[in-house]
């Protein structure tokens, strides 16, 4: 099984990145047997601003292709929302509007789990409520979500996990929510 993790973040230093990148160590630990997980940033796959002119003129931009032939080649995607004032951040959707353009159905119905973090004790769960209630319409079959709040309390950075046993066990049983 091969899953895509990413956070939809627009920091290199991100925590909602730190957290997917629990979610790899997690799953490819055994967490779901044979699984392997491809982490990927999506800076790499930095694309101009979306505008319909720009479409007609260009056309979708290589990148934003790239991507969303990466969401077609997995089995599985993990993503961890960045919440900006309550909605996703701005690199990830630009990116995300471009991806639309070439189908609707973005997720292109692979089980998902979303997750969302942040240093508050909401753990960006507008952001998460947003990007769970569009998930079908997006093509998402969603499996579980997780919000994770006040994230430098629940995380060891240092040792790249989380520290609240609880937390930990939500996010190991969402995470197994990928299984075929």
């Amino acid at each position: 099984m091969h899953i895509l993790a990413y956070a939809a973040s627009n920091s290199s230093q991100s925590i909602n990145g730190k957290l997917i990148g629990y979610a790899k160590t997690l799953i490819e630990s055994g967490l779901i047997a044979t699984a392997t997980v491809e982490q990927l940033d999506i800076h790499d796959f930095e694309t101009p601003i979306y505008r319909a002119d720009r479409q007609r003129e260009d056309g979708i931009p290589d990148l934003a292709q790239q991507f969303f032939a990466k969401i077609g080649a997995a089995d599985g995607l993990v993503i961890s929302f960045a919440e900006h004032n309550g909605h996703y951040a701005a690199a990830y959707k630009n990116l995300y509007d471009w991806m639309s353009r070439i189908d609707r159905k973005v997720y292109q119905n692979k089980p998902t789990v979303m997750l969302a973090t942040s240093p508050g004790g909401r753990g960006g769960a507008n952001v998460l409520a947003s990007a769970t209630k569009s998930a079908e319409s997006f093509g998402a079959d969603l499996r579980a979500s997780l919000s994770v709040p006040n994230f430098h309390e629940n995380f060891d950075v240092e040792s790249g996990r989380l520290t609240n046993p609880e937390i930990d066990q939500a996010l190991r049983d969402a995470l197994l929510a990928l299984k075929p």
